[in-house]
């Protein structure tokens, strides 16, 4: 009787320890904290370089038309002042608006898919979409109308300000600004990382898997 007891209550201990296993992957890992700072940084760092240097250079050379090309390397890479209503490199003018509404609907995937799914917990893809983020902040800033002519106070645009000059012979490339190279820089990190890297599922089948076997 005794004997039947024990092994009756070692069973019942050995039943409960893997119930309390099974739990501990439900929980998803704590984002580190360094993971905030990569992301964050860069997307506040590039958006403010990227206004901080439009509005420079528009205070220099005022608006379209107002000075001459200024180059860096004649005549293949220039500083000219130019305004998109489109969205990157010039496409889809007309549409700023529109554009702007996507970025803002970008901008909040971007949070919930880090923060909340958890993928920023990859250091490679808090850093794309960081540039990503101060691309769109940039930018957005620009065709929200939040910035104004130089020289007339008050008069305020909704034009996103490009200043990058690219050209070879007969072909000219549509100006740009910082926040296009961050955007492309981002988008670049994200292509790179899809062709190399492993979905995130993936991986975590792989250490489910092998906290099973263990």
């Amino acid at each position: 009787m005794i004997g039947g007891r024990v092994d009756r209550l070692l069973l019942g201990s050995g039943e409960r320890e893997p119930s309390l296993k099974a739990t501990e992957p439900c929980h998803p890992d704590r984002i580190p904290r360094s993971r905030y700072v990569v992301f964050f940084g860069i997307a506040v760092l590039g958006c403010a370089l990227d206004l901080l240097t439009k509005h420079w250079v528009f205070q220099w050379l005022g608006m379209p038309g107002e000075s001459p090309v200024w180059w860096i390397w004649e005549p293949y890479v220039g500083i000219e002042t130019a305004l998109n209503p489109g969205a990157l490199f010039g496409m889809g003018s007309g549409f700023g608006t529109g554009f702007a509404a996507m970025s803002v609907v970008a901008a909040i995937g971007i949070l919930v898919w880090l923060f909340v799914f958890g993928a920023a917990r990859d250091l490679l893809l808090a850093v794309a979409l960081g540039c990503v983020m101060g691309g769109i902040g940039g930018n957005l800033h620009d065709r929200l109308g939040l910035w104004q002519v130089p020289g007339a106070p008050g008069l305020f645009r909704n034009e996103v300000r490009d200043w990058i000059l690219l050209r070879y012979h007969d072909f000219t490339w549509p100006n740009f600004n910082f926040a296009d190279s961050l955007l492309v820089c981002g988008a670049g990190l994200l292509l790179w990382h899809g062709l190399r890297f492993e979905s995130p599922r993936g991986g975590a089948e792989t250490d489910s898997g092998e906290a099973k076997t263990a």
